[in-house]
């Protein structure tokens, strides 16, 4: 089998599916979609290998908004020996186009395949002298290349390779993120998974700096606000709701109970962010309005999907924004992603060029 694998958050397979095909016919390059409901992982199949590689080649990973993670498969095994796994992942892997630097033992992100991480961490130190020893991996990692194999079972595993430089940085896109005691709200990792994805750690340096001002709206009780406090920046709170005292106590935010959708600052931010649970398309309008009013120059804010048509609805809002912007004559970067600590949303990130220029 050649193709590309992608992880997906379970029960998004069709939205994952949709968009690779969209992107790979756009590509020039035609392929077929296995795909399991709520198995959390979606096979674009392709005619030939050469054809898998150059897709992963062409397609920038970072443009995809509903895979976590992706690579390009050498082989599909589902008799692996369970008295000798090693031999047939070797074997498996005799097509790979150059020494990896990486190894990731990974499962779907299921309850099914949580029960094999056992497995997976039995395996590493094994697998990954053997590999070292065959040549296939370099001693000390030089990630150039990236091994993975995704085990279905005991004995089934998909196996194959990403560039480092077009994949997650993180094994099957999830960030291991620590809920911070201090925190109001478990909603503070949406914001700080969005932060850690979408800017570099030099952009983070640059972006968020202490003092700097920001607007969120939606805010109660506090969980993005936190984010943005413990950085030093000063922070309007928008909610008819109540903001918890430990955020209020910092002396950094200003509480204004109005509409997010009525709020206008009385002068220009730096960021804006917001999680309202609202349609998607007032969302990406609001958003779209503080842009081309020049009331900030950062934003980061969540879509919240319906339950039919998720991709086409995510499109329609993201056109919506491009477009405004555009005719506004901003130049901006766009990005989205259905980040590991969404659910039913996406996170979108714009920021105007100028700020994009030191990677």
């Amino acid at each position: 089998m050649s193709g590309l694998f992608l992880y997906c958050r379970p029960g998004f397979e069709p939205e994952c599916a949709a968009e690779i095909q969209e992107k790979s016919s756009q590509a020039g390059l035609v392929g077929y979609i296995k795909a399991k409901a709520d198995s959390g992982y979606v096979v674009f199949v392709t005619t030939t290998p050469e054809e898998a590689a150059q897709l992963h080649q062409l397609l920038s990973f970072s443009e995809l908004i509903f895979a976590r993670q992706w690579f390009v498969i050498l082989a599909m095994r589902n008799d692996l020996p369970v008295d000798d796994r090693i031999s047939g992942l070797l074997d498996a892997m005799q097509a790979l186009p150059e020494p990896a630097g990486l190894l990731y033992l990974e499962t779907p992100d299921t309850n099914a395949g949580k029960e094999l991480s056992v497995l997976c961490r039995r395996l590493e130190q094994p697998l990954r002298k053997a590999l070292v020893d065959s040549g296939r991996l370099t001693e000390p990692a030089d990630a150039g290349l990236c091994i993975h194999i995704c085990f279905l079972s005991t004995h089934a595993a998909y196996i194959g390779y990403a560039s480092s430089q077009n994949s997650a940085v993180w094994p099957m896109g999830i960030p291991r993120l620590k809920f911070p005691g201090q925190a109001p709200s478990r909603s503070t990792l949406k914001l700080e998974e969005a932060l850690l994805y979408f800017l570099s750690d030099r952009q983070r340096e640059k972006m968020l700096q202490s003092g700097m001002t920001a607007v969120d709206l939606g805010a109660s009780p506090g969980g993005w606000t936190w984010q943005l406090v413990r950085r030093n920046i000063r922070v309007i709170a928008v909610d008819n709701g109540a903001m918890a005292e430990s955020v209020m106590a910092t002396g950094l935010v200003e509480h204004r109970r109005v509409d997010g959708f009525k709020f206008r600052p009385e002068h220009k931010v730096d960021w804006l962010v917001c999680d309202v649970v609202e349609q998607p398309i007032r969302i990406a309008e609001l958003m779209a309005s503080w842009l081309v009013s020049d009331w900030c120059n950062h934003a980061i804010f969540n879509l919240k999907l319906p339950m039919k048509k998720r991709y086409p609805e995510v499109k329609r809002c993201l056109a919506l924004i491009e477009q405004k912007l555009s005719e506004a004559g901003i130049d901006y970067i766009l990005r989205a992603r259905q980040l590991y600590h969404d659910r039913e949303e996406v996170t979108v990130f714009i920021t105007r060029q100028v700020y994009q220029r030191n990677r």
